[in-house]
């Protein structure tokens, strides 16, 4: 579709030219690839790690799961009628992801450490030049499909290099450490906390949790799914078509019911009746009550966090404000001497680290264009940045299945590049006007939401915009991204 590229060399490898490339294996990029060998287009996915699997090959901590029902938090192409529970854990889901790949025959053009470590568009050949840590890789289109959660954020604590035991984030488990016995604090009370607390506090000697913000925690309805329903599942595929259907409209009916205070009032009802089912001290559940509306931050599920943290060995105090030695000291003075660390801090969500290897037309990464605060148009395409897609794009999150937004962001990349396949166009970038008054309604939207009112969480960027939810249904996303419309975007077509 242009001149031919020069050949170049990386560590004597030769580069590679491709049509698409997708960075990032996990189910966004093997959909990706999935979604674009159906359509008949060629491509490569770089995935920086050994094997496929994501955030589901990385995080191995005790208790690892999903908080969406499985029937639900997978794709709707590739239903899976052996699901064990109603929500899956990590293994079944890594395996799932792999399955999956091998079912439609993309495994092969999946190449393990490749870790890209720029990005930048080649305005002359109108194609992007990655380079990777094995080689270069050029493209006329790049989806990257990075995710929003594979690089943990460790807080800056004073001290922490005097530490002398072993600590470690939860989504970097170490499990050559053998906590038997030991004394452990845990730092972060978010959702892999609710998880891998309740497992690590039956074997502890003692468990000091410190807590910044108390979260919203629901309970859980979670089961073993009964053979014979897996084999209903497989016979009849519809049945668990329809099953699926139901959730996703639970999970509308749940974001709907974040925009109605009477509502809301109703689900803080089940999460304060959880908290009294597990904790019985006056002292500990004053504690544990949440400071702000339910939805202001990311809703949890559990039915065993409350009852691990009233057991007697288990301590819960205000957030961490130093480390001396093996000495750790909360905000109120309180201080504990521990043998482990385990950090449940959270992931770079607001500020997705591809944004630093991302060189657009400008000679600027997206980082710098950003300033912190991300945006783009659909969540999909930013400015400066022509034939490069983003999946789970600024402005994309909503209490629902990531599979929901995957498959809706697969259809408009699929029908762009189609598109630009079959009208010529060697070009597609966004139109500003179109940029600014989408952000601009985005932004205007969100601050009647519950996301907006006034909580600290990792919705809010550095500046303190919110960059990261979609502030309506996704009946609405998913007709925004039906399909790529031409008329609405800045297209070069192929010279003759």
């Amino acid at each position: 579709m242009s001149a031919p590229l020069q050949a170049e060399t990386s560590d004597s490898a030769p580069a590679e030219v491709h049509e698409v490339v997708v960075v990032g294996a996990g189910f966004a990029g093997i959909g990706a690839a999935i979604r674009l060998r159906q359509a008949g287009v060629e491509c490569v996915v770089l995935e920086k790690g050994s094997e496929i699997g994501g955030v589901w090959r990385d995080n191995t901590y005790p208790g690892c799961g999903c908080d969406v029902p499985s029937a639900l938090y997978s794709y709707s192409f590739a239903p899976n009628p052996r699901w064990s529970r109603l929500f899956a854990k990590q293994d079944e889901i890594k395996n799932y992801t792999r399955d999956t790949a091998e079912k439609f025959g993309v495994l092969d053009c999946v190449r393990v450490r490749h870790e890209l470590t720029e990005a930048r568009w080649d305005a002359t050949h109108q194609r992007w030049r990655l380079q990777t840590s094995a080689c270069v890789f050029w493209a006329r289109f790049v989806v990257m499909a990075c995710g929003p959660m594979h690089v943990p954020v460790l807080p800056p604590i004073p001290g922490l290099d005097t530490f002398t035991g072993v600590h470690f984030h939860s989504s970097r488990w170490d499990h050559s450490f053998d906590l038997q016995g030991k004394r452990v604090a845990v730092i972060g009370s978010g959702a892999s906390a609710i998880q891998f607390l309740p497992h690590i506090a039956q074997q502890v000697s003692q468990l000091t949790l410190f807590q910044r913000t108390a979260p919203w925690v629901l309970p859980k309805l979670d089961a073993t799914i009964a053979p014979r329903w897996q084999a209903l599942f497989a016979k009849h595929p519809w049945t668990q078509s329809l099953f699926r259907t139901a959730l996703y409209l639970q999970f509308e009916l749940l974001n709907a019911s974040l925009n109605y205070p009477w509502l809301l009032k109703r689900i803080q009802a089940q999460g304060l009746k959880n908290i009294a089912r597990g904790v019985k001290d006056p002292a500990l559940r004053a504690k544990l009550v949440p400071d702000h509306s339910v939805g202001c931050k990311r809703i949890l599920l559990s039915n065993t966090w409350y009852r691990a943290l009233a057991q007697a060995h288990v301590q819960v105090v205000p957030d961490v404000v130093n480390i001396n030695g093996n000495s750790v000291t909360a905000s109120d003075g309180s201080t504990c001497e521990v043998d482990a660390i385990v950090f449940a801090t959270g992931f770079e969500v607001a500020n997705p680290p591809i944004a630093h290897c991302v060189v657009g037309q400008s000679g600027s990464t997206l980082a710098a264009q950003w300033q912190g605060s991300p945006a783009a148009y659909l969540g999909t395409m930013t400015q400066d940045c022509p034939n490069l897609f983003l999946t789970f794009g600024p402005n994309l999150y909503t209490f629902s299945s990531a599979f929901v937004i995957i498959e809706a962001q697969l259809k408009f990349i699929v029908s762009a590049i189609t598109t630009a396949r079959r009208q010529g166009i060697t070009s597609i970038a966004v139109d500003p006007a179109r940029y600014a008054s989408y952000n601009q309604k985005i932004q205007a939207a969100l601050q009647t939401t519950v996301w907006n009112s006034g909580c600290t969480s990792y919705f809010l960027d550095k500046n303190g915009r919110n960059s990261t939810n979609w502030p309506w249904t996704t009946f609405t996303m998913r007709r925004r991204l039906a399909r790529f419309v031409v008329q609405d975007f800045v297209t070069e077509t192929r010279k003759p």
